[in-house]
């Protein structure tokens, strides 16, 4: 009660408490009170409990993978993936939820579903490589022509 008394007298924010039942805790981000099995363990809290139920910290940390690796927003992804009528680019028909980039560059290309994502990179995000695998599944095998020994051609 003292400190909550000086911190008000400082003009600081002071919380406001909350009854919360025996087995449960508040979760400041939601503002929700939540049994204990829905908060990470921490040992170097006094309660031994996260600061954020594990809810919250998901969408937290998610958000900050999108602004750390791409320099993303949810908002700005969300609205990419709208750009797109909410559907991958490459196959139009998987849900989009995988942000594509340039490994050299790392400029965002855009949204993909996740076999295309996946596809782009086992490629080595090579158009050479890509072009060879669409002739490939045209039915034009992409092979070499041996002109003399240990001398290839290769096909136009």
């Amino acid at each position: 009660m003292h400190y909550r008394r000086r911190r008000a007298a400082l003009g600081k924010p002071v919380r406001e408490k909350v009854d919360v039942p025996p087995g449960h805790k508040l979760c400041r981000i939601c503002n929700e009170i939540k049994p204990r099995s829905e908060w990470h363990r921490n040992a170097t809290a006094s309660d031994g409990l996260s600061t954020r139920c594990k809810a919250c910290r998901a969408i937290q940390g998610r958000e900050g993978h999108l602004k750390r690796q791409y320099g993303l927003t949810a908002a700005e992804r969300d609205e990419m993936i709208a750009s797109q009528m909410g559907v991958c680019v490459i196959c139009l028909n998987a849900p989009p939820a995988h942000v594509d980039h340039c490994h050299e560059t790392g400029r965002v290309r855009g949204v993909l579903c996740f076999n295309c994502n996946s596809a782009i990179g086992k490629l080595g995000d090579d158009p050479g490589t890509l072009s060879r695998a669409i002739s490939y599944l045209e039915g034009n095998p992409w092979k070499p022509t041996l002109v003399a020994p240990g001398v290839y051609r290769l096909p136009s």
